[in-house]
């Protein structure tokens, strides 16, 4: 066993990916094509840049995660014992992980998944992170009650954009002030660059330009209130 924040984990795999810096990624288990693209694309950039992405093992955003940094650069954080590997759709993927990467459990062999452990899992994958991400998620799910936790732990909170009608949960986070939004991952990965797209903005580019070069971020930008329509240019508006 190994111990974490003072609590007691089983495992299987790599102890040695504790000791790297860690992010954590969780979500829907339903997650649309674009979540699915962007999820797997942030994983693989943080992976890229040294960081280990920890996530639940779950269906969707947390497969999608898991995958998206490479088993050797991930740690999943399961609701069960670790002989059991829940979901069974995802017991392959645990398998690689327990032999490339890491898998913890703070629950005894024989131990199945309840409502109660779920969130005990929750809990750890959020701790073990230095922030948390949100790439889509509804109200009154798991992972708004992950973003409650976060905040519980002082835990910056992040999220990526959506349109109005979607991941409704991290909307909210967004209208409420407690998550900011990951408009460029580059950007967001290395945060030493400064974000090409905003400084675009901030030139007050003709709309159909700006539609050419940036495409779907331009109307994501609009959606989320960052920029204006004004006499065919834009008008940056800020966060």
């Amino acid at each position: 066993m190994v111990e974490i924040e003072g609590v007691k984990h089983y495992y299987k795999g790599d102890l040695q990916l504790l000791q790297r810096p860690k992010v954590s990624i969780v979500g829907t288990r339903r997650p649309n094509s674009y979540t699915k693209a962007k999820t797997i694309q942030l994983a693989a950039a943080l992976a890229q840049k040294g960081y280990v992405v920890v996530s639940g093992a779950a269906m969707g955003v947390d497969a999608l995660a898991h995958k998206g940094a490479g088993f050797s650069n991930t740690i999943a954080v399961v609701a069960t014992g670790l002989d059991i590997r829940y979901p069974a759709v995802n017991a392959g993927l645990i398998e690689k992980i327990e032999k490339e990467g890491l898998v913890l459990s703070r629950f005894d062999y024989g131990k199945r998944a309840t409502k109660w452990s779920f969130v005990v899992r929750n809990e750890t994958v959020v701790a073990l992170g230095g922030y948390l991400v949100i790439t889509q998620a509804d109200r009154n799910s798991g992972s708004m009650r992950s973003a409650e936790i976060a905040q519980k732990f002082g835990k910056k909170i992040y999220v990526l954009p959506h349109r109005m009608g979607e991941s409704e949960g991290t909307n909210d986070l967004i209208k409420e002030g407690v998550a900011e939004v990951i408009w460029d991952i580059d950007q967001f990965v290395g945060k030493e660059k400064r974000d090409a797209f905003i400084e675009y903005l901030k030139t007050n580019p003709l709309y159909e330009e700006a539609l050419q070069r940036f495409g779907e971020r331009i109307l994501e930008a609009e959606l989320q209130g960052l920029i204006e329509i004004q006499n065919l240019k834009i008008v940056y508006k800020g966060a």
